[in-house]
């Protein structure tokens, strides 16, 4: 996540699978609705401490992490290979070749 968009997105995304209302986070979270919705939105700066309550309320936990962690760490699944497959290899020498 590089932006308050990027943020804002991932919450509303959490907010969605769990079933909750932005009402029920906001009581949680004890945060006003205003607040609430300039964070959901992704166009205002808000305070950490509201994002950690935010994140909490929704099961999610803050890291900041070195930007050269971040490159072997995937938020939505598994961390893509590094190391080619054979047949990676093995199209790739094909399409060396192809080419001379």
């Amino acid at each position: 996540m590089n932006s308050l968009s990027d943020i804002a997105a991932t919450l509303r995304a959490r907010l969605r699978q769990q079933g909750q209302t932005q009402a029920g986070l906001r009581e949680s979270a004890g945060i006003a609705q205003r607040t609430l919705t300039n964070v959901l939105s992704g166009e205002q700066d808000f305070k950490v401490s509201t994002l950690l309550a935010l994140a909490d309320r929704l099961g999610l936990e803050m890291m900041l992490v070195p930007k050269g962690a971040v490159v072997g760490m995937d938020a939505g699944g598994a961390a893509k290979a590094k190391i080619p497959t054979r047949i990676e290899v093995a199209r790739r020498q094909l399409s060396d070749a192809s080419s001379e």
